[in-house]
Parts: C-alpha cells; structure tokens; sequence
C-alpha cells in the first residue's frame, strides 16, 4: 500500500515509479528512522492514541527491522518501497499487523526525513571528530620524533627561513583542530528535533515534543514547524565543514607531493600507501596522496550542488529536498574513509632529516635573522633591509651564502658589523630569535606540541562523551 495513494485513480506511470524512489539510497537512515519511530510511538502512547499493548507491539516490531538489517545488509531490500520510511511501514505491518498503520498517525515524512537526516549528520559529525584526533596524533607523534631537526619553510613556493619540522607539523594540526571545531559548532546548531513539526504546520495530536527530543538526545524541539520541514542549512553547513576539511587535507598531499619528488627529496613515500608504473619500473606514485587531492573537488562538488538545490526553493517541504542527501552521503563517505589512511600515511611515511637539514642552510634563509641583527644595533629596519638585500647581491656574484661574507666585506655595506654576525646566521640561532608564542624557537615548539596535546584529549574526551 502507497502511503499516500487514496487520492489517486490511476497508478503512477512505471518508469516515473522507479525514478523517483530514493529507498535505493535512504535507505542507510534505516537504524536512525527507527530511533524516531521509537520515539514518536511513545508519544502516541502518552498522547493516548496506542494502548501499552499496541506500543510494545511496535517496539518490537522496530527492533525486530533493526536485527533484521544488522544480519544482513542485502536484506534491507524492496522494488516497492518508495522511501526508508515506507519500507519501516511496511516491515512494521508484515510483523505486527495493522496495528503498525498507526504509528504514522500524527507525523508526516517531511518532519521523519529531517528528523533522521540531523540524527545522521550528527552521528557522522561525532566519528569524524574521533577520526581527526586520530590524525592529529599522528601528526604530533612524528613533530615529537623530529626533535631538532630543521627544515627550509617556504613563502611563494621560494626558501624563506629556516623552521622545526615539528613546527611545519603543527601548522597542519592547526588546521585540523579548527576543523574539529567547526564541526562542533555545526553539531550544536543541528541538535533540534523536528518530530512534532507534522507535514508543515506542527503535529495534529497533542504530542510531547520535548520528550520526543530528550529520547533522541536533541537539546530541544525546533522552534517553527515550517523551518523544521524545510531546512537543509545544518546538512549544507557539514558539507561546507566537509570541504574545508578536504582542502586542508589536499594542501597536506600537494605539499607531500612536492617534498617526495627527486628534487625536494624531503619524504620518502610509504610502499605500503603508493603504487607503481605499468610502464616504468623504476616508478614509486604517491596514489594516496593524489587520491585525496582529487577527492577533494568531489567534496566541494558536493557542496555546490547542495546550494544550487536549495537556492531558489519555497518554503516549506519540496521534492528536490530530497536531492540533498546523495551529495551528503557522498561527501561523508569520502571524509570517512580517507581520514584513517591520512593518520597511516602519516605514521609511515620517512622524512629525510638530513636533506632538509641541508635546504635550511643555503638560499639565504637566514637574511632576515640578518636584519634582525643590525635593527638591534640600532640601524632602521628599511635601511637594515636594504643593507643585506646588497649583501645578498654580493653573495650572488661570488656564489656564496651569507655567512661566507668577511667581515671587512659586510663593514663596507655598514660598519656597525663585527665578529658576532656569524654566530647569528647558524640555524640555531635563526631559530631563536623567534621565540614568540607560535614561533618556531625550540622552546615555543614544545610549548605549541603540549598545547595539541591538550586540544586533542579534550577532543577525544568530547567524542566519548556524545558516544
């Protein structure tokens, strides 16, 4: 039976039939339709529209669909159910009878699909956190293991200074702790329950919506049934948090790309995450890397999708809604699954400290640690800038690195240089003249690493507590 076919007179033409089912897809919101089901059914008990025999008829109905799906994928199966929703019912009325007609009285589909889709959203919204702690440990476990170790960092792809590698890590944990949070903020904004909300004017029957919202662990009831019905902003605003995600991730492989290659040689890529050439035997590809590159225009492809789909629609529920949940699965399912690899890359891959080492001590990575010099002696900054722009100059003529200049050379330029310039050009000492909160003095780095530390247990604490 059509949950809607009184009305009509004439079966729906075959090919519409099945190209407008969505239960091909849906159909993953089962264990979550349940939960609601749960809920609402108790409503209806309170409200007084199931007697307690009727209502633990349909919870044992729902959990009887629940262990039928958790043994087995491929029997959550229907050519007839147009959505998850009509699959319950009808599950429901093969076990119980048509008692299990009743659970639908009081709700309509609009305010189920946007019940299931935050519960969804929120339950991916919780591993996917779980899944960034995992990664930034992994980042933090290898900044520990660089110890000392230094690298060239880089502004417009040209040397620039000399930093800690473990500094260069944590710039990446950076971005995957604020990640992590806004994915916390979008989890606070979505976790309001639209059961009670009816097709678009609020429920028919005196429903308890706020205990409905306490079953399902929502803080409150929406506020307006009109919104609850028609609003995808929590599902654009995680796809939009999937996407920043994924560009950081792709900044992450295109700078591995980079550093992997012959003439960086800073990484050697894992064997166990790269792949070769049928053509060249001597080829190692960075096909993880490559991978998550190219999956990130698919997450944003999905974002965009999700705002040209909502963009011109009425209030309140309109079919294309329902266009919206391919891309948020897509985007979702790309995230989960590359995210541990990332955290196994990461606990693989070998950084060669020595190369990079060598890169931090040649293409004049140490001029503004120069400049810095002559500022403290009491010369203007610009003139100081100036000064060892021409001492540069000079370098390049005679093929030589600053720190090989002597010290009559430097004076012609100004004479306020002595014996202690050297000693300031070594990395060490480049190092520490930035010892600023956030900079890559050795000191401010463990400091910044202890830091992590404490922002990814708090994490951590967090994710166990929603679990």
């Amino acid at each position: 039976m059509k949950m809607w076919s009184g009305r009509f007179r004439q079966p729906l033409d075959p090919q519409f039939e099945r190209w407008q089912r969505s239960f091909e897809f849906d159909r993953r919101l089962l264990s979550y339709e349940l939960a609601a089901s749960g809920a609402h059914a108790r409503a209806l008990k309170n409200a007084g529209v199931l007697s307690a025999d009727e209502l633990i008829s349909i919870l044992e109905g729902l959990q009887q669909i629940g262990e039928m799906a958790a043994a087995s994928t491929g029997l959550v199966e229907d050519d007839e159910a147009e959505d998850v929703h009509h699959f319950v019912e009808k599950q429901l009325v093969t076990r119980i009878g048509d008692v299990g007609y009743k659970l639908h009285s009081g709700r309509s589909r609009n305010e189920q699909i946007a019940t299931d889709l935050r519960l969804y959203v929120r339950s991916g919204i919780d591993v996917l956190r779980k899944q960034l702690a995992e990664v930034c440990a992994a980042f933090i476990d290898r900044a520990e293991q660089a110890g000392s170790a230094v690298m060239p960092a880089y502004t417009h792809l040209q040397h620039a200074e000399p930093v800690l590698v473990a500094h260069w890590l944590l710039a990446y944990v950076g971005m995957f702790l604020r990640d992590a949070d806004r994915l916390a903020d979008c989890r606070k904004r979505l976790n309001v329950c639209p059961l009670g909300s009816g097709a678009v004017a609020g429920a028919t029957l005196p429903l308890d919506r706020a205990f409905m919202a306490e079953r399902l662990d929502f803080d409150a009831p929406t506020a307006n049934s009109i919104d609850a019905t028609s609003d995808r902003d929590f599902v654009l605003e995680f796809v939009n948090a999937l996407s920043l995600l994924s560009l950081h991730l792709s900044r992450w492989a295109e700078e591995m790309i980079l550093f992997s290659t012959q003439e960086f040689a800073f990484v050697q890529l894992p064997e166990a995450y790269s792949t070769g050439s049928s053509a060249m035997p001597q080829k190692k590809n960075p096909d993880l890397l490559e991978l998550v590159r190219g999956k990130t225009g698919r997450v944003i492809g999905c974002s965009t999708a999700l705002i040209l789909t909502l963009k011109g629609l009425p209030l309140a529920y309109n079919k294309d809604l329902q266009e919206t949940q391919e891309p948020l699965f897509d985007a979702t399912d790309t995230v989960l699954a590359s995210l541990p690899l990332v955290a196994g890359w990461m606990r693989a891959v070998e950084f060669d400290y020595a190369r990079m080492n060598e890169g931090a001590e040649s293409g004049f990575m140490n001029a503004w640690a120069a400049a810095t010099y002559l500022v403290k002696r009491g010369v203007p900054s610009r003139l100081a800038h100036e000064q060892i722009g021409k001492a540069v100059k000079l370098c390049l003529e005679k093929h030589c690195e600053l720190q090989d200049l002597t010290l009559n050379e430097l004076r012609d330029l100004n004479p306020t240089f002595d014996e202690s310039f050297h000693e300031c050009l070594k990395p060490a000492s480049v190092l520490a003249i930035h010892d600023v909160v956030g900079g890559t003095a050795p000191a401010r780095v463990r400091q910044g690493i202890a830091a992590a530390k404490e922002k990814i247990e708090s994490l951590r604490e967090e994710v166990h507590a929603h679990a």
